[in-house]
């Protein structure tokens, strides 16, 4: 089980009795060498997954890249939070570098001390629904859904001075109930929040349309090219090239994708053969 997952409980409330399938879940390969064809789900039953990077550090584009392909492979609507824009005077070009990558993904400015942005992030949580929050260790994550809920029910603690790095403050995923607007002291429910440990490796996991849908302009760009299978190197009449020629295309956005497409062919292949060594041991199948 992941946090997140629904239950279905004995008429003690004592036990288990089943999970009820999941609506989505936002999995990463478990960052243990021994278990790299093993899934670790860090979230389940989200609508939303917020990627969240400080405003303090210049945005990462690859990390953010990868972060997008999980989200949409999780089944889940992914939205950008930039958060700390208390720290900054102009965050303009930080928005426009990660608007470059977004894919078309909701970017969000916000900040857990001066209360910006805030009510942005809580539009993009449903009534009843479920928004997680995902990022790097000291990006704001746990102070952003204390500034949400209204009040000190995750612990934090400040980031280096050297990098802007956090110290693992949360070390677990925790549920959090967030308020109705203006519910007083009645403290109604409205949603949930999910807060979760700083993710260091954004590793791949599921084979679905992820990786297509984080690259929507390498992707309608091939479409245009003269070869179906072109592979984008040196073959006559590519569009990707030319993109990339005429400045229209980052030739990182192309190389990034084409690392993390080896990344999952490699990863199906060591899935297919852990299957293949559980079935000659006669081990069950694990659940995914």
């Amino acid at each position: 089980m992941a946090v997140g997952d629904w239950v279905v409980v004995d008429a003690a409330g004592d036990r288990v009795e089943s999970v009820v399938s999941r609506t989505s879940a936002f999995t990463r390969r478990a960052s243990f060498v021994g278990d790299r064809a093993e899934a670790h789900t860090i979230a389940a039953n989200v609508e939303t997954v917020g990627l969240v990077h400080a405003l303090s550090s210049p945005p990462n584009q690859r990390r953010l890249e990868r972060e997008l392909v999980l989200a949409f492979d999780s089944g889940a609507q992914p939205a950008i939070v930039l958060t700390k824009s208390d720290l900054v005077d102009d965050a303009a070009e930080s928005v426009a570098t990660v608007t470059a990558v977004a894919a078309g993904v909701p970017v969000v400015l916000a900040s857990g001390i001066s209360g910006a942005g805030l009510e942005d992030l809580r539009a993009l949580v449903r009534e009843f629904g479920t928004m997680a929050l995902l990022g790097a260790s000291g990006v704001g994550k746990s102070t952003l859904i204390n500034a949400l809920v209204g009040g000190a029910v995750l612990r934090t603690s400040e980031v280096r001075e050297g990098d802007q790095r956090g110290r693992h403050t949360t070390t677990a995923c925790e549920l959090v109930a967030l308020p109705r607007p203006g519910a007083g002291s009645s403290r109604e429910l409205h949603a949930w929040l999910i807060d979760t440990p700083g993710v260091r490796a954004v590793s791949l996991w599921s084979s679905g349309r992820g990786i297509e849908r984080a690259f929507t302009d390498v992707f309608d760009l091939s479409e245009q090219c003269r070869f179906r299978n072109c592979k984008h190197e040196d073959e006559p009449g590519c569009a990707v090239q030319a993109a990339i020629s005429s400045d229209a295309l980052d030739p990182r956005r192309l190389d990034a994708m084409k690392r993390l497409v080896a990344e999952e062919l490699a990863l199906e292949e060591e899935q297919r053969a852990q299957e293949k060594l559980l079935d000659r041991r006669g081990v069950r199948k694990p659940r995914r």
